[in-house]
């Protein structure tokens, strides 16, 4: 039973906004009442509820499950120190597993974890082969994860590397590799060790396969911050682009500027 107050003549953009005060309140708190409790509740059709939940959905404030319900989906963001990672004295532990990415995540108090990684070799796209200053359709090394906090997806991690420097290297294993200071610090006597880093960030709409990768609701708006990291060696030659998509309301990329 429910103690909300019926209501009449809401449209669905009325009846989500007060769906969303209900989830803010408490008065809604992991899954959403049956469609005939809420119909009766907004003296609504079914059609019109089920546009109500799409733009929830849209916003990323919701899930569903077929056969099973609407279930509110609540988020725990990170403030992740972008100005420290991979910088200094990096927390890179062989015997532990953790990395600096990992150490980074345990120090906010959070639980990191990440799905084993995939590598491919395959052509550049377009804007990998300007980051890396080779010609588009050059072969690459792809590693892609999936990186969780407290097990949920919150950052695709996909880095590039030209093919003369991941070639016979731990870079192409399919598995968790933590060296100190890094893979590149560690591989080919060093001569591929990032010196310099560029950072770029841009935000959209994700596309299809980055929502589904994330887990986040079919059609969902919630924008994406794409952060492309390029390192160089000291001989200025790109050596990896790594490109991590964080879902916006998950992420918030922070730096400290010192003058």
């Amino acid at each position: 039973m429910t103690n909300h107050q019926p209501r009449k003549r809401m449209g669905a953009r009325d009846i989500a906004a007060d769906l969303l005060s209900r989830i803010e309140s408490g008065d809604i708190q992991d899954q959403f009442p049956p469609t005939r409790v809420l119909t009766e509740d907004y003296g609504t059709s079914p059609e019109t509820l089920r546009q109500a939940i799409q733009i929830l959905r849209a916003e990323g404030r919701v899930t569903s499950q077929q056969g099973k319900g609407v279930f509110v989906r609540r988020v725990n963001p990170i403030e992740f120190p972008m100005h420290r990672f991979e910088r200094g004295n990096r927390r890179d532990d062989a015997a532990t597993g953790i990395d600096e990415w990992k150490a980074a995540i345990l120090e906010l108090g959070r639980t990191p974890s990440q799905d084993v990684p995939h590598v491919s070799v395959e052509r550049a796209p377009a804007e990998v082969a300007k980051w890396l200053a080779i010609e588009a359709g050059t072969f690459v090394v792809a590693r892609r994860r999936i990186r969780r906090v407290d097990d949920k997806p919150f950052q695709l991690t996909d880095s590039w590397f030209p093919t003369e420097v991941a070639l016979d290297t731990p870079l192409m294993d399919e598995k968790d590799v933590t060296m100190p200071g890094g893979i590149l610090a560690n591989i080919k006597d060093g001569r591929y060790a990032q010196q310099r880093k560029v950072d770029k960030l841009r935000a959209w709409t994700p596309t299809a396969d980055e929502a589904e990768r994330l887990g986040l609701p079919t059609g969902s708006t919630v924008p994406v911050l794409r952060h492309v990291r390029i390192g160089y060696n000291e001989d200025g030659l790109p050596v990896r682009c790594m490109v991590t998509i964080a879902p916006g309301d998950l992420n918030t990329l922070v730096y400290e500027i010192k003058d």
